[in-house]
């Protein structure tokens, strides 16, 4: 086997991974609305519900209060351990992170494998070839980075979130 076999086995291999790829920007695109749908959500529950919860903290009590998951995970499991809640936190960041993340390497592959047809378009003179490779390879690029900045936002925001309610725990424990 030689390498212009090699060469050509990839690009084969790398075309059939486009409908794949394609398919799983599509599903994030869906999933970053849902998300963003219930980030929203949990603003609203959260802002409902923060007069309530300050109190808790002020008071060192641990009641159940909607929209703050680590406190309520704290008061279901009141022996949790720092560490324990942290995973719980970071299990509440897990999907919008790697949302963030996968979704522009995603658009980057769908660029790429377009690629190499409007290249070969190129070298046969064929001009519509070249534009309708290039229009799915921009278009893929595009939809990555909008389902990224869909999430990257909610994830940054509930970052912050997961870490205020960890120093709150600590508080309502008596060691912040």
């Amino acid at each position: 086997m030689n390498i212009q076999s090699i060469e050509s086995l990839m690009a084969q291999v790398s075309e059939l991974l486009m409908a794949p790829v394609i398919l799983t920007i599509v599903a994030l695109l869906i999933y970053a609305v849902y998300a963003l749908g219930r980030f929203a959500s949990q603003w609203i529950v959260r802002k409902k519900n923060a007069v309530s919860y300050v109190k808790q903290v002020k008071e060192q009590r641990g009641d159940w209060v909607a929209g703050y998951p680590i406190h309520n995970y704290f008061v279901r499991n009141p022996t949790a351990s720092e560490d324990e809640l942290e995973v719980v936190a970071l299990k509440q960041l897990e999907n919008l992170r790697i949302v963030t993340r996968i979704s522009p390497m995603l658009g980057l592959i769908a660029t790429m494998i377009p690629m190499g047809p409007a290249l070969q378009a190129l070298a046969d003179g064929n001009i519509q070839g070249i534009s309708e490779n290039l229009i799915i390879a921009f278009a893929a690029v595009i939809w990555g980075l909008v389902i990224a900045s869909l999430t990257f936002w909610p994830a940054s925001v509930k970052k912050r979130w997961c870490a205020n309610e960890l120093i709150n725990i600590r508080k309502i424990k008596g060691e912040g």
